[in-house]
């Protein structure tokens, strides 16, 4: 059996904001802060949690002058589904477009087309995502899941 492989990482530049899927840009405990402090769906996440994901995801990064103001992650299997989390724009850098630039780059990937199903939660920004094709779920009777609330809070306890 032989397995297609993943895009090389690629970065692309607008005045001095850049969007990369290069790994090695990727700036852990600026995402960790981000995720760990202030997002609402990953509260308390470890660090190593945070790395781990990334390693085992395509990521996209929004950089600006170098500094990670920025990131997306999928997972995917980059044949038939792919599950987008820890979306974000740092408040500072949000209202110009960046998340929008984002989710255009990540929805144009080679790696990420023709897959039958796209996933993803979300409480609050269903205005971005609606704009690139997401609905409400068709079937919601058919989605199950094993959800640990606050796993985070709970490691190591």
């Amino acid at each position: 059996m032989t397995t297609t492989p993943i895009s090389a990482p690629f970065t692309l530049t607008r005045g001095d904001i850049s969007l990369t899927t290069d790994k090695a840009l990727l700036q852990i405990p600026v995402m960790h802060d981000f995720l760990a402090n202030r997002s609402y769906w990953a509260k308390n996440i470890p660090i190593e949690t945070v790395q781990k994901a990334a390693e085992n995801s395509l990521t996209f990064a929004l950089l600006h002058n170098g500094a990670q103001i920025g990131y997306a992650r999928v997972v995917s299997d980059f044949a038939t589904v792919a599950y987008l989390g820890d979306v974000y724009v740092l408040p500072a850098f949000r209202g110009q477009g960046l998340s929008k630039w984002m989710m255009e780059t990540i929805m144009a990937h080679p790696d990420l087309q023709g897959l039958r199903r796209w996933i993803l939660l979300t409480a609050d920004a269903h205005g971005l995502y609606e704009q690139f094709g997401w609905t409400a779920v068709n079937n919601p009777a058919r989605y199950i899941e094993q959800w640990t609330q606050n796993v985070y809070s709970t490691q190591g306890a």
